[in-house]
């Protein structure tokens, strides 16, 4: 019996466990820029989907007013990327459900 509750704990400690590797929700504050977002996400793996519809995702390394350094670009092995802010026309991220 008290085998019992030990694995009952140990699964429900699990689960905790579980959700934390969930990202954070997503969310969006009066006066928040692409580049406030951005900073926010720094270590975090994003898609930005540029103007002219091309998409790019890996993981925020840097941010200044004008750039941003993504490292780690999905399908391109061994490649980093600078991206102009001004043309970011979405930032996607996975988000808990």
């Amino acid at each position: 019996m008290k085998y019992r509750w030990v694995v009952v704990a140990m699964v429900l400690v699990c689960m905790g466990l579980g959700q934390s590797a969930f990202a954070d929700e997503l969310s969006l504050k009066a006066g928040d820029t692409i580049q406030k977002i951005l900073e926010n996400s720094k270590g975090k793996q994003v898609t930005l989907r540029l103007a002219h519809g091309e998409e790019m995702t890996g993981k925020v390394r840097s941010v200044t007013k004008e750039l941003v350094l993504l490292s780690e670009l999905s399908d391109r092995n061994y490649y980093d990327g600078i991206i102009d802010v001004g043309q970011i026309s979405a930032v996607v991220m996975r988000v808990k459900k």
